[in-house]
């Protein structure tokens, strides 16, 4: 029989307690509590205020140990995202799987940023390279008026969350699995936008990463060879110098570390006003340029 993690009685009220008793010395008190608070809105259904209201109610017991083996998951260090299959990201909920990364608030960053610059021309045309659940593409769908979006992937399991995530938020994304180091650019330019949050964290990186990241997010989407960091970003560059329409823009995540080799990247492929930007940690995690 295995060992319990919370109590096999308990209210409302002492199931919250002895959740964030026993996430707190893995996570600390502030994860352990948004964890608690998504236990209780999954499994029970129960906003933080119905959980003080019904705080005296007891738990059905079938309840507690369904709530008792999420509680275990997370303590072996599995992402509560991948543990419910899904995430709120950009307003919105995405469907999310072992199969792609599970979408960062620094890469909603990504999304603002040509929001700010784009959100009020309409028809655009849209390219994400290494897609993985969808989240730029079907985003920029959403909140972009009319724009027809484009997206790419080498992994048919990761393309088909990301289909599955346009198909829940209602917008037309059309996806296509391809290698970005073989890609052929179009015979013309036809993108105004074109944008990637391709693998940058170099091998050596892994060791001092956490579990949780390493045993259950795909490496596939996360690594690139310490010999080769710019790996993704040449042909990243090289294929927006010859799809981008005049006046059209390339926008990146990266490694910080390696920002200035993705500038250079950007320069050598001919595209011009390449300029870096901060996430909210401050470290330079984004670089943009234009096609002339």
């Amino acid at each position: 029989m295995e060992k319990r993690i919370l109590p096999d009685k308990a209210t409302i009220g002492a199931l919250a307690d002895a959740l964030r008793h026993a996430l707190s010395p893995r996570y600390g008190n502030g994860e352990a509590g948004a964890m608690t608070k998504i236990i209780f809105e999954e499994s029970l259904r129960l906003s933080p205020v119905n959980v003080v209201l019904r705080r005296d109610e007891e738990v059905m017991p079938e309840t507690l140990m369904r709530i008792d083996r999420v509680a275990a998951r997370l303590l072996a260090g599995e992402p509560i995202q991948y543990i419910y299959g899904h995430t709120q990201w950009y307003g919105a909920e995405l469907k999310v799987t072992p199969d792609v990364l599970i979408p960062r608030p620094e890469t909603a960053q990504l999304v603002d940023m040509i929001v700010d610059r784009w959100g009020d021309r309409r028809d655009l045309r849209v390219m994400d390279l290494c897609t993985g659940s969808g989240c730029i593409a079907v985003t920029l769908a959403r909140v972009l008026p009319f724009a027809r979006v484009d997206a790419v992937d080498i992994s048919d399991a990761a393309l088909g969350v990301a289909r599955e995530n346009a198909l829940a938020q209602h917008v037309r994304v059309d996806f296509a699995q391809s290698d970005l180091l073989s890609m052929k650019t179009p015979a013309a330019p036809e993108y105004d936008i074109i944008v990637s949050n391709p693998p940058y964290i170099p091998q050596s990186d892994a060791k001092g990463m956490d579990r949780n990241v390493l045993d259950y997010e795909p490496g596939l989407a996360l690594f690139v060879p310490d010999a080769d960091p710019m790996k993704f970003y040449r042909p990243i560059a090289t294929y927006a110098s010859g799809a981008l329409l005049p006046g059209g823009m390339l926008y990146v995540e990266l490694d910080p570390a390696g920002a200035e080799k993705v500038i250079g990247c950007m320069r050598d492929a001919g595209l011009t006003d390449v300029t870096s930007y901060r996430d909210f940690a401050g470290l330079t995690r984004f670089a943009s340029a234009r096609k002339e």
